[in-house]
């Protein structure tokens, strides 16, 4: 099979080293052709995420080149003369699989068993992508086509068949899908972040997913939240101005480093009369908390922090770990139906070519049959000079090694042709 899956990730290295070693999107095309050039390869695809970076490959390397070196010492001095790397480094944090362990990984990769996050769903699209990447570089073949998409359809068996991706194990998650609990369409629906931090940001993008229908994102400094606001098509606001646009929100998400309340319950309650009472759901992420505490006890208003958020990522991960574990059975399954499928394949050059001789001794004996009833033969005689010329051709061959299998002692090779041509119950 000679298929080969190397690389880095979250538990194995650094995040100054994950830099160092991951691809930026425009030179993927180009590092694939070298990869595959420098380090002897026929087929190549690289997965570079903030988390992994890893190649996938197969060719006459993995294996043994000529010049003696394996596949994988050609990969790893490629990689360190491309990336300037240091070779102790990648020495002491990279991992390598082989042939049915490489399938396998590949398959917990994308079904999110692998990720920092467990079943997190984005990495099988990102692994989309980096084989699409691959073939327009023209740098996937018969092998890392079948290994991926046999690897495509393991981890959609995963998305649907488990709940390993239903529950959410992030702030900003875990946030947005309370919010969707009590406002069922948020397409009406206006979200105010406050703050403009990655936790916001992330809350920013989960909700654009979920069709939100207005943004308003208010920070400290206006810059930086028009700067976020650009991203998602939302308003910018400054922390000042909060009371002014509150009564707006139907969603309050905050998470800043403030040292102090920004939102106190007359604030809240203000807002709320604007509202003519209309409950407004309110997330605080902070610590210290952005939201005075006694604004959990308005009427009207759904009041959550980070600790009530924990309580659910953390149940939500203990069903996830369930989850995997039936995962887990369908990705080695998958591997070993993969691995099957293509030691079956195998056989199918050596089928073709033992097809190939008979259908060529086949018309040998065929033209001289013609030949014999164009000159006047009886066609009885053709026809038995037919059948035993082509037997005796068919026969030569394995009969002859045969006789030197019996005469060399090679037991197994005996049985073996016993099976092979259903002889097994047919000896004297």
């Amino acid at each position: 099979m000679t298929l080969l899956a190397f690389g880095i990730n979250h538990n194995t290295a650094s995040l100054d080293f994950r830099e160092q070693v991951a691809f930026a999107p425009d030179q993927v095309q180009t590092a694939l052709r070298m990869a595959c050039h420098d380090a002897g390869l026929d087929e190549a695809v690289i997965l570079s995420t903030c988390n992994r970076t890893e190649l996938y490959v197969h060719g006459r390397g993995v294996e043994g080149n000529e010049g003696g070196r394996s596949a994988l010492d050609c990969l790893k001095e490629w990689l360190v003369h491309f990336q300037d790397l240091s070779h102790g480094e990648l020495d002491a944090c990279h991992y390598s699989y082989q042939d049915g362990e490489a399938i396998e990984h590949m398959m917990r990769v994308a079904s999110g068993l692998d990720s920092m996050v467990l079943g997190e769903p984005q990495i099988l699209g990102q692994m989309k992508s980096a084989y699409a990447v691959a073939c327009e570089a023209g740098t996937v073949g018969r092998y890392l086509h079948g290994a991926f998409h046999q690897t495509f359809s393991i981890a959609k068996r995963v998305r649907t068949e488990t709940a390993i991706g239903e529950n959410p194990v992030s702030v900003a998650y875990a946030a947005v899908s309370l919010a969707q609990q009590i406002f069922s369409d948020l397409k009406q629906d206006t979200a105010l972040l406050v703050g403009a931090g990655e936790t916001i940001e992330l809350v920013a993008r989960h909700l654009t997913e979920q069709k939100i229908g207005r943004l308003i994102v208010a920070n400290r400094t206006l810059g930086r939240a028009h700067e976020l606001a650009e991203k998602f098509s939302a308003e910018a606001i400054l922390l000042a101005d909060i009371p002014e646009h509150l009564h707006r929100a139907d969603i309050v998400i905050t998470s800043t480093a403030s040292q102090l309340p920004l939102l106190g319950k007359g604030a809240v309650e203000s807002a709320l009369k604007k509202r003519r009472h209309k409950p407004m759901f309110m997330v605080d992420i902070a610590v210290p908390r952005d939201i005075e505490t006694e604004v959990a006890d308005l009427e009207d208003v759904y009041l959550y922090s980070v600790d009530d958020l924990k309580e659910v990522i953390d149940e939500n991960m203990r069903s996830r770990q369930e989850a995997a574990e039936k995962a887990r059975q369908i990705v080695t399954e998958g591997a070993g139906q993969y691995l099957q499928e293509l030691r079956a394949l195998g056989s199918v050059n050596t089928i073709k070519a033992f097809r190939q001789k008979a259908e060529s001794l086949r018309n040998q004996e065929l033209q001289k049959a013609i030949k014999a009833l164009e000159s006047g033969a009886a066609p009885e005689l053709v026809v038995q000079q037919l059948a035993r010329g082509l037997t005796n051709k068919l026969l030569h061959a394995p009969t002859k090694r045969l006789k030197q299998a019996g005469a060399a002692g090679e037991n197994e090779l005996l049985e073996f042709s016993n099976q092979l041509f259903d002889l097994t119950d047919k000896r004297d």
